[in-house]
């Protein structure tokens, strides 16, 4: 087990496309650590640079203190899990977690006791006898996963593991890597471009964007203190509101303007920090679960408002709304039992605690 560092790490391609602009990273020996981002954003790349399956433009990949810029991919003493599980098919499952270890001629003893405990780790020691197309898609990925289990490696390496499972299996094997990672604690490193799989799996989150990293820390300061507009609208799931409005002085106090007259006072207590913004245009952002029905947020620092529904989404324990304010699509959490309808106005209020502002033009928060 080992820590993984990146110093000012790039990719170039041929045309002088940069995939990955100079990131520095640091990920703590035992940390699962999440690249997280749109398609594009460089997180398999950097994913690959540290497995050595693609050449390193600047900078440098340190594994355990080392560098490994020129070190073979064999001889970094990492294990990786694809998306695509590459099984062989004429294998049986024990044979197929078994294969590194007897190319590199361990006893048959140990190669057993390694295949066995990483069975029972994965919960498949029923199916050590069965060959890949006999097994569901879930079996297929924990065989995959017990195969980098056995090599006992530095760092585990995952690369948009669960995209081939349907919904329901994502889930189930989210748990099912999360509780590997507590058993073993070996080093990872995760990619995905679902920030849900993010926020539930990681100990940290990358957030990635265009090659460079926009936001580092853990699932909840990320979703709860986000560092730009770019981490603010992709953490979270309905995204955070966003909605152009202006920072105004009106009565001794802060206030957010909306258009259509939509008048929102800024707490007291932020005044402070926001007063230097004052007279400006700013992006107003508001998550969907503190802006819901009136009779829901009874506190302090509660702005009332009128939308008018255009749809609802009933998921269960909770109802979605959407509705457009200032030209902006907006989402509201509301409680299932809400009168709620399409066309019915509906009386709401924000949560103004838990109201995030944005400079409209670099994107960061303010």
């Amino acid at each position: 087990m080992a820590q993984v560092t990146l110093r000012r790490l790039v990719k170039e391609y041929e045309g002088g496309v940069q995939a990955v602009k100079g990131i520095d990273l640091d990920i703590a020996d035992h940390e699962f650590v999440v690249l997280v981002g749109p398609s594009g954003c460089g997180k398999s790349t950097t994913l690959r640079m540290i497995a050595g399956l693609e050449d390193i433009s600047g900078g440098e990949v340190l594994i355990g203190g080392a560098v490994v810029n020129d070190v073979p991919p064999r001889d970094r003493d990492i294990a990786m899990v694809f998306q695509n599980y590459a099984l062989y098919p004429h294998m049986t499952v024990y044979d197929n977690m078994a294969f590194g270890l007897t190319l590199r001629k361990f006893p048959k003893a140990e190669i057993k006791r390694r295949v066995d405990e990483a069975a029972r780790i994965l919960d498949i020691g029923e199916l050590l006898l069965r060959k890949p197309k006999a097994l569901s898609g879930g079996q297929r990925q924990r065989v995959a996963m017990g195969r980098a289990i056995v090599r006992d490696p530095k760092v585990f390496l995952f690369d948009e593991p669960l995209s081939n499972l349907d919904a329901k299996l994502r889930v189930q094997m989210r748990t099912e890597i999360k509780k590997v990672h507590q058993t073993v604690r070996t080093t990872t490193v995760y990619v995905t471009h679902d920030q849900v799989e993010a926020m539930t799996l990681a100990d940290r989150v990358v957030v990635m964007n265009g090659g460079v990293i926009e936001q580092v820390g853990p699932p909840q300061e990320l979703y709860h203190h986000p560092a730009t507009r770019f981490v603010a609208s992709f953490i979270g799931s309905p995204a955070m509101n966003l909605i152009p409005a202006r920072l105004e002085n009106g009565s001794g106090a802060l206030r957010v303007h909306l258009p259509g007259d939509i008048v929102l006072p800024v707490p007291a207590e932020r005044t402070g920090r926001y007063q230097p913004h004052a007279g400006r245009d700013i992006i107003f952002g508001i998550r969907p679960e503190h802006l819901t029905e009136l009779r829901n947020l009874d506190r302090p620092n509660v702005a009332t408002l009128s939308a008018t529904p255009e749809v609802t989404e009933p998921m269960g324990m909770e109802t979605l709304v959407h509705f457009h304010m200032a030209g902006a699509p907006i989402c509201a959490r509301v409680d299932p039992s809400a009168p709620a309808q399409p066309g019915v106005p509906l009386p709401m209020a924000a949560d103004m605690n838990q109201m995030h502002l944005l400079d409209p033009g670099s994107g960061r928060v303010l």
